[in-house]
């Protein structure tokens, strides 16, 4: 499967990323990489990077770790193709505007696409690619539309959480559905199942760091990413396919858990079946 990392800070955080390093955390070494992608938030867009080739191969992933950048949202993933072709059009993070707001939306798992296109409709947004992710990720943002265009701003918090929970909860009758989506204000990320080598797919399929750090201070060293602070006292959530770290301060996601981070912070979250709680 495929390798997820995502990040919210209180601040603008520099990151440095080595794709290379970073992918062969999570056991995707070598050649079973089908491409990768990194979106991150700036000045009320995002920028988005990606290839359909090898982060080992790639001129751009090289330039990305001499030339670190700073974001306060960053959602990435690498890619083992196991829906679609290898192409740029099936390379994640997919990207799609909505209410005047940049989204964001990466997946790591494998819907049956019979089912998935059966139970989720789509209507103004439709997939470029192949990929049971980005069908996922077109019938989200429909049901989000309502809330987008009919507000002023930025919906409340608890009404996207809410429909983002229903989404979640209908995709995981359909097969592993780790996800992470970003719409400028949150960052949601939502846990489930994963492949963990001979045991087979299983809990857990995300992982969450929350931490504090003084200005100055190196927020994450990480094999492959490194990130510091850009501003005053940072907070900062991360979340990946497996921890970073071998520190203690990394949680698992239950399986089917929803969590909200605004700002470097833990606004909401809820497990399967459970109510919504605020934190």
């Amino acid at each position: 499967m495929c390798e997820l990392f995502a990040m919210s800070s209180r601040y603008d955080a520099d990151v440095s990323f080595s794709l290379e390093e970073f992918s062969r955390r999570g056991g995707l070494a070598g050649p079973h990489k089908d491409g990768w992608g990194i979106a991150y938030y700036a000045d009320g867009d995002v920028r988005l990077m990606k290839e359909a080739e090898p982060a080992s191969d790639s001129a751009c992933v090289r330039f990305i770790r001499d030339h670190p950048f700073s974001s306060s949202l960053v959602v990435s993933h690498i890619r083992k193709a196991t829906q679609g072709q290898t192409a740029l059009r099936n390379c994640q993070p997919f990207v799609r505007e909505l209410g005047g707001t940049m989204h964001v939306f990466a997946h790591n798992g494998h819907l049956e696409q019979r089912r998935l296109h059966a139970l989720l409709a789509l209507g103004l947004y439709r997939p470029l690619g192949e990929t049971d992710s980005e069908y996922a990720f077109c019938a989200l943002l429909e049901r989000l539309r309502g809330l987008w265009l009919d507000a002023r701003g930025v919906p409340p918090l608890e009404e996207r959480f809410a429909v983002v929970a229903g989404f979640a909860r209908e995709i995981r009758a359909l097969g592993p559905a780790n996800f992470l989506y970003g719409d400028g204000d949150a960052l949601f990320a939502h846990g489930h199942q994963r492949m963990h080598g001979d045991e087979g797919v299983r809990p857990p399929g995300l992982h969450l760091l929350s931490r504090h750090c003084p200005a100055g201070h190196q927020a994450l060293v990480a094999e492959g990413i490194a990130i510091g602070s850009a501003g005053g006292e940072q907070s900062v959530v991360l979340v990946a396919s497996v921890p970073l770290t071998q520190e203690a301060g990394w949680r698992p996601l239950d399986e089917g858990e929803l969590v909200a981070a605004r700002r470097g912070e833990i606004v909401a979250r809820t497990h399967a079946g459970a109510a919504v709680s605020r934190g």
